[in-house]
């Protein structure tokens, strides 16, 4: 059994680790260690819990969590969101017991107490006879600390002392405005999301959706082989690792002037790009998603997403671009619950979301060609992280890759968007990236927050945009 001192000097040796491209491997699987990432990152840091396009109209609802807690995310008469603790305020039980749905209250199966859209108490069985003189007032659904969306993605944090979504969110709101707001029509889900259950650690996930791109050569060499992807390997390895800011990195395969041959904006259709304008993002911005071929990223903690031309059948269908928007579902520190929804824009045809959401199944999902690959890895890393080996030995992983006279990645002076920039995609610095914002957020007390920007100097050619647009 650790204690926390244990806890806190493996948190430590993660910090240090972090200097020289060394990760204890029993961070995937220490169960003390779990129980503070539920307090310090998911009590704290700002949760993706559902795209905008879920809740359209007044009383629509999704079931989601916030670390391991459920929550209701639903749009009020206001036509706000709210993000209401799903447990009643009378004895502690579950209100909603949907994972979807419309309504214009929420009833405790209990006793009867009812709530409304916005969670306040409006009502119980006898309420004169029973809690007569009693205010409604304070009795109401518990809410989260701060709900904001931004680009249709709604977050919440359950800790008042938050910054703003867009202040934590950082240099990464300029790669999500390149990806969202390339089209004045705006994003939707394509249908629910699929939900599977894998026996490994949540950090396996962010880590290599913060830009893991080595792994693909050996992992999925066999997406290549029946051409499920369009770009031969060693060609989409040439690109960028972005550390956007502290804890959110992303990768892009990328093109390297517009007029080189291959898919552009992430392999959408033509006949789609030709309807992106730079209304509501830089020259700069489009210029970036024109020649990108695959956008790859994280949000700390657990939000990823990747966008890219795929196909679930190379000899009967060309690659198509899909999105697909992930949470990394923490269930105790050996289990992770994949939430997976496939996205377009919204003026794609019917028959171009039909292509995108199929090509989706085909590979990035419980039963297509990339996940079968990732999961069992990832269950192997949880089961080493578990072992009382890795402890004993004090086993460490190896994240060296792009360090200083290690590979072949360099930095990058003259990049348009903000961050700590490196070319090519052989590189680790975005996973460090993610384990040094861990650290600090897992070493910071209640109130406190470590810095939002980087210490040194980020190797961005210019600063964000002002809000709304161009640089």
């Amino acid at each position: 059994m650790t204690t926390e001192t244990d806890t806190g000097r493996l948190i430590d040796a993660v910090a240090e680790g972090v200097e020289r491209g060394s990760i204890p491997a029993t961070i995937f699987g220490n169960a003390d260690l779990h129980k503070r990432e539920l307090r310090n990152l998911f009590g704290r840091c700002w949760t993706f819990l559902a795209h905008e396009s879920e809740i359209p109209a007044v009383g629509d609802y999704v079931l989601r969590k916030i670390g391991e807690d459920s929550f209701i995310v639903v749009r009020d008469e206001e036509n706000g969101v709210n993000v209401l603790f799903d447990a009643c305020r009378h004895r502690g039980v579950q209100v909603c017991r949907s994972d979807s749905g419309n309504t214009s209250h929420f009833r405790c199966p209990y006793h009867g107490w009812t709530y409304n859209t916005k969670g306040n108490l409006v009502g119980a069985p006898l309420w004169k006879n029973a809690f007569g003189g009693m205010p409604k007032e304070g009795n109401g659904l518990a809410s989260a600390a701060k709900v904001e969306s931004y680009q249709g993605l709604v977050f919440a944090t359950l800790d008042q002392s938050a910054p703003p979504l867009k202040e934590y969110l950082g240099g990464m709101a300029w790669y999500l405005d390149l990806l969202f707001g390339l089209n004045e029509h705006g994003m939707e889900v394509l249908g629910p999301p699929q939900r599977f259950v894998i026996d490994a650690n949540w950090k396996s996930g962010a880590d290599n959706f913060s830009g893991d791109d080595y792994h693909l050569g050996t992992l999925h060499r066999s997406v290549w082989e029946i051409g499920a992807f369009p770009v031969p390997f060693r060609e989409n390895m040439m690109g960028y690792h972005i550390q956007a800011s502290p804890g959110h990195s992303l990768s892009f395969s990328m093109a390297a002037d517009e007029n080189e041959p291959g898919p552009k904006f992430f392999g959408f259709p033509e006949d789609l790009a030709a309807t992106f304008d730079t209304t509501n993002i830089s020259r700069e911005q489009l210029d970036v998603a024109r020649r990108s071929r695959v956008f790859v990223g994280n949000v700390f903690p657990n939000f990823s997403l990747l966008a890219l031309p795929m196909t679930e059948d190379g000899a009967n269908h060309a690659p198509v671009g899909i999105l697909t928007l992930r949470v990394w579902q923490p269930h105790g520190p050996g289990q992770v619950e994949v939430w997976n929804w496939f996205a377009g824009y919204k003026n794609l045809s019917p028959e171009q979301k039909d292509r995108a959401y199929r090509a989706g199944l085909g590979t990035f999902s419980m039963g297509g060609a990339f996940e079968v690959d990732d999961t069992e890895p990832w269950i192997t890393v949880g089961r080493t992280g578990r072992s009382t080996a890795a402890e004993l030995l004090d086993f460490n992983l190896n994240y060296e890759m792009g360090m200083p006279g290690i590979g072949i990645s360099e930095p990058v002076k003259d990049w348009p968007g903000p961050g700590k920039v490196q070319w090519t995609r052989y590189e680790e610095g975005v996973q460090r990236n993610m384990y040094a914002f861990y650290a600090d957020m897992m070493r910071a007390e209640p109130g406190q927050w470590p810095s939002l920007t980087f210490a040194d100097k980020d190797n961005s050619a210019k600063d964000l945009p002002a809000e709304g647009g161009r640089a």
